[in-house]
């Protein structure tokens, strides 16, 4: 079986930067585990590393898709598949790096394969986000919890593979890979205090402006199923087309904050679910 490391932790732990080191101790190469970094143009948002961050490592998965254009889990799993394979072939460690945890569980513990059903979601795309979430939760609380109630296409897939199989089958780990873990968990206030810190960061640098770029460009819908800092500057700019900068920091980072550590929060439950052998 071919080992891979996987680091795991939640957002602004310091992944990117520890899968940088691990590259070049074990002479490996990084794929990210990202549902966003994959997208060109969601730089700050994202906290995409940077060029000059990898240090010359090699990384794969950030950039492949323009941001109108959709990447799903079974485009993860066949994309970290084959780079799997081929980085193992040329004796370097594929180390998989990122929050997007579903991602991980997508290509270490797979589900019976669900086709799409059209006439299905036809029947359900009316229903509100609120509505959706809700069936969710009377047909399978186990992975209501799991869901972000707002984002529509997950929620929508979870009644899809409802309606064929009952419920969201529960995964078990039965990686087709060694697989050595090294999950970041940093403790509960100095996690937050990261938080706040890259945010301050992230609107200094311009994440505004890059928000309304992206907004421009795929409009308000695609920007909403972009990730929730997207999803509520976009909010903001409906109402404040041209925000100054001391309205910026008044009225973003609280929301934010808040909004991040909640997303912290779910990230930290499904590492205490992972079970696994090598932690820190």
């Amino acid at each position: 079986m071919t080992k891979i490391l996987c680091i795991a932790g939640p957002t602004a732990s310091g992944k990117s930067a520890r899968a940088v080191e691990e590259a070049l101790a074990r002479n490996g190469e990084v794929i990210s585990v990202d549902s966003r970094q994959v997208y060109r143009g969601l730089d700050i948002g994202t906290e995409k590393i940077t060029k000059e961050e990898m240090r010359g490592v090699l990384h794969h998965l950030i950039d492949i898709r323009d941001p109108h254009e959709t990447y799903s889990a079974g485009d993860f799993v066949a994309d970290a598949t084959r780079l799997i394979k081929d980085i193992s072939a040329r004796g370097k460690l594929p180390i998989l790096v990122g929050g997007t945890h579903f991602y991980f569980d997508a290509l270490l513990r797979p589900v019976p394969e669900i086709a799409a059903n059209q006439t299905f979601r036809a029947e359900i795309e009316g229903l509100s986000n609120e509505e959706l979430h809700v069936r969710v939760r009377s047909a399978d609380p186990r992975r209501a919890v799991e869901l972000d109630p707002k984002n529509r296409r997950r929620l929508i897939r979870a009644l899809e593979i409802i309606s064929s199989l009952g419920s969201v089958p529960s995964r078990d780990i039965v990686s087709p890979y060694i697989v050595q873990w090294i999950v970041i968990d940093p403790p509960k206030e100095e996690l937050r205090t990261r938080i706040d810190a890259r945010l301050k960061q992230a609107l200094g640098r311009g994440l505004v402006d890059e928000v309304r770029r992206v907004r421009n460009q795929v409009g308000d819908a695609r920007l909403n199923e972009l990730g929730l800092e997207y999803r509520i500057i976009g909010e903001y700019l409906q109402k404040w087309p041209t925000p100054g900068v001391g309205q910026i920091e008044e009225a973003l980072l609280p929301i934010l904050s808040a909004k991040l550590w909640q997303y912290a929060r779910r990230q930290k439950a499904w590492l205490r679910k992972l079970k696994v052998l090598d932690q820190e």
